[in-house]
């Protein structure tokens, strides 16, 4: 089910061989191709390959191959998708020709990158009639800089020159920064590029001052990433890491604000990584991304950031650990999803509970539908409206070993919704208490992982899955009273998922019926736990805790 669709930057390794490394010599002891620090480096996507972009076929994104012809149509949009025409217009994909060029010395791959850039220039002049406004935007400029600058290594024509002067005056514009946001740190990247390649002093300074501030805005001092998708934390570690490789090939100094918080975004991206490899798939993050960067082994088992994230596991390092999040924090902006209060689980080495996921950028009702309250497990308070961008508060944090508790509560709904969530390790479970006040009545909504089927549904338990795998939902209302009327959907308005880039699976969701409060257990590896609830005291199979859960 899961594939590394989209390819994720991670260290520069060779960001110091500009100078030093070269193409082996060729058998008739012609001169050797200079490598250069503009070009060597995991700036690259995946794909297409430089022959393939030769043979005039490029597949972007994931999506099939398309055929260039003699003839580039520059304002071609063949699968009508957002990300497929931006990184067209970034134009990496001919910057592996002139990584092939210096790789390998044959000038057909230069011959063609020139051939293709000029085509490009000519074509789409800012501001020209003719010239797809995406062309312009301030990310497929930041990106499209990079392979310019490379390509500027080998090819000093003034018709390149000039190009990247328009793309540096169109960095440089405050008005169009992005600033606290990755698209601003591109920005700065490319800038700082240019600036050095050209010995503009102006440019580059802006840049790194610019850059700093960005840092500071985009990753707190506990090196959280505050635009709400953990798998961007692995994209801006990798541009940082390039940012940083600049400056010194540039001969700057690296600021201690950019190095220090870089380091810290490496236990963030620990922590967002579920046991089985895979980053938790939370804002406009899908199950599939596999970080590749070599965080080490963080001291805690459980971390608390205060951008808006609980991570919880049993162990490191072992595929069928438990693990958890549980989303609160600032109100919805960049990648983020209205998922405040919402809950993952992962136990017994398999997804249990799951988020929507992230389909793609694409301006479609599923798409909008994915960011909603709706796509998420969360609480809803009965006949009250929604407010979007609503911020939340986690009030109090009880965390052991073996068992973490938590409570967090917001306005997201006009009157204020509570959530405690309680993990045990060991014996596997989580438990969650919902309520609202005013005497509002809450539902809850439970998304299940794709394999998970409904095998039983009676008297407030309902029972999942896969194979001879189990895992068991019980409710209980006010007084531990069994609530009992749940409703499983699997496809219809609620019932989907997005585990990949594009792709759309029905799975089961199970919606509560209303109820002045919901006390949810969540019970992996078991059709039949043995369960009591009276008291104030619940106990599953000889796990006790409090019904209130702190």
């Amino acid at each position: 089910m899961r594939r590394l669709a989209i390819p994720l930057t991670s260290l520069l390794l060779l960001c110091g061989l500009a100078g030093a490394a070269h193409a082996d010599t060729p058998a008739d002891g012609t001169e050797k191709v200079k490598r250069t620090s503009q070009c060597q480096g995991d700036w690259l996507p995946a794909t297409p390959t430089a022959d393939e972009v030769m043979r005039g076929e490029i597949s972007l994104v994931g999506l099939p191959p398309y055929k260039l012809g003699s003839k580039i149509n520059w304002a071609a949009s063949p699968y009508r998708n957002r990300s497929w025409e931006f990184v067209f217009q970034s134009l990496r994909w001919m910057g592996t020709l002139v990584v092939a060029y210096e790789n390998s010395g044959d000038e057909r791959y230069l011959d063609r990158a020139k051939e293709i850039t000029k085509d490009w220039v000519a074509g789409n002049r800012r501001g020209a009639a003719g010239t797809p406004s995406y062309a312009w935007k301030d990310h497929p400029v930041s990106l499209r800089s990079q392979a310019l600058v490379c390509l500027s290594m080998h090819v000093k024509d003034a018709w390149l020159k000039d190009s990247l002067a328009d793309h540096a005056r169109l960095l440089a514009d405050p008005r169009l920064y992005k600033k606290g946001h990755n698209h601003g740190m591109d920005q700065d990247i490319a800038l700082m590029g240019i600036g050095c390649r050209y010995g503009r002093s102006d440019w580059a300074n802006l840049a790194s001052r610019r850059l700093t501030g960005t840092v500071k805005l985009d990753v707190d001092s506990q090196g959280a990433l505050m635009e709400q998708a953990p798998r961007y934390a692995v994209y801006v570690y990798g541009r940082l890491q390039v940012a940083i490789a600049n400056m010194k090939d540039c001969g700057r100094k690296v600021p201690g604000e950019i190095s220090e918080r870089a380091d810290a975004l490496k236990d963030f991206i620990a922590h967002s990584t579920m046991p089985n490899g895979y980053m938790a798939p939370l804002g406009d993050g899908s199950a599939e991304t596999e970080p590749r960067v070599e965080t080490g082994t963080p001291k805690q088992e459980v971390k608390v950031y205060r951008a808006g994230y609980v991570y919880g596991r049993t162990a490191w390092n072992k595929p069928d650990s438990a693990y958890y999040s549980i989303r609160f924090g600032p109100g919805l902006k960049f990648h983020g999803h209205e998922d405040h209060l919402g809950v993952t689980y992962y136990a017994h080495g398999r997804d249990i509970l799951m988020d929507a996921g992230f389909h793609s950028y694409e301006k479609s009702a599923y798409r909008y539908w994915t960011l909603s309250p709706e796509a998420h497990n969360v609480p809803t308070v009965v006949g009250q409206r929604f407010r979007p961008r609503t911020a939340s508060k986690l009030t109090k944090s009880v965390i052991g070993a073996d068992r973490q508790a938590f409570r967090l509560t917001d306005k997201a709904y006009g009157t204020a919704r509570t959530r405690s969530v309680l993990v045990n390790h060991g014996d596997d479970l989580m438990a969650v208490l919902d309520t609202a006040a005013g005497g509002k009545k809450v539902r809850n909504l439970w998304r299940f992982a794709p394999s998970l089927k409904v095998v039983s549904n009676e008297g407030g338990r309902v029972v999942l899955g896969d194979g001879k795998f189990r895992v068991t939902l019980l409710q209980f209302g006010p007084s531990c009273r069994p609530v009992g009327g749940q409703k499983v959907e699997r496809g219809g308005k609620l019932g989907w998922v997005s585990p990949t880039y594009l792709s759309k699976l029905p799975t089961a969701v199970v919606v509560s019926p209303d109820a002045a409060s919901l006390l949810t257990v969540i019970v992996p590896g078991t059709d039949d736990p043995k369960v009591s609830c009276s008291g104030g005291k619940v106990k599953v199979e000889g796990v006790s805790f409090s019904a209130g859960l702190l």
